[in-house]
């Protein structure tokens, strides 16, 4: 994945109400109205942040009639998983680190 990628992926995910519209989508494509109803903010406000979203390549809206409803896309998610593959192996041996000690103070 191209880095301007990944950074435009993170800076979409960086926004706790962008990860809660991915949360709900996890569970099945939705309309804007039905992503909107837990946030106490517009219509339009949740539409800006499925622009983000889409830009980032972390969903995709199609068009029925007069709704657009928004599906995940995985690709980027999974291109994220990819690139912190690197990284797992340093919390991973801090949570081994972590086990030992407690296992010590038994």
């Amino acid at each position: 994945m191209p880095a301007d990628q990944l950074s435009s992926t993170f800076a979409a995910l960086a926004d706790p109400t962008r990860r809660a519209i991915l949360g709900r989508l996890a569970q099945g494509e939705a309309p804007v109205k039905e992503l909107a109803r837990p946030f106490p903010i517009s219509l339009q406000a949740v539409s800006k942040h499925l622009r983000v979203l889409e830009q980032a390549g972390l969903i995709e809206r199609g068009r029925v009639a007069q709704n657009r409803p928004s599906r995940l896309r995985g690709a980027a998610l999974k291109e994220v998983d990819l690139w912190l593959r690197d990284y797992r192996h340093l919390w991973e041996e801090s949570f081994d680190a972590l086990d030992d000690r407690l296992r010590d103070q038994r």
